[in-house]
């Protein structure tokens, strides 16, 4: 998957320039994002401060590892049951 080149602070940035007033379209242009990102950003990040966007990142993170873990855990059970049935 491809890394935005904004970080979490800069989107959270980004967004409150738009709650303040400036206009969606603007911001777009100045940022130079489309506004199909902006509003999936908004959709992500809206309401957030910094410190929930980088804790959110530290669960997707662990989350991802913890996925990771378990697919290794059930690809070995597999393997084992397969060594098993053919033994007998």
């Amino acid at each position: 998957m491809k890394r935005s080149k904004f970080t979490e602070e800069q989107i959270i940035g980004i967004l409150r320039e738009q709650d303040a007033g400036a206009k969606t379209a603007e911001l777009c242009r100045r940022h130079g994002i489309g506004s199909a990102t902006f509003y999936a950003w908004k959709a992500k990040f809206g309401g957030m401060e910094v410190s929930d966007a980088k804790r959110l990142k530290a669960l997707e993170d662990e989350n991802a590892r913890l996925k990771r873990l378990l697919a290794e855990s059930l690809l070995d059970q597999a393997a084992l049951k397969d060594r098993l049935s053919r033994k007998w």
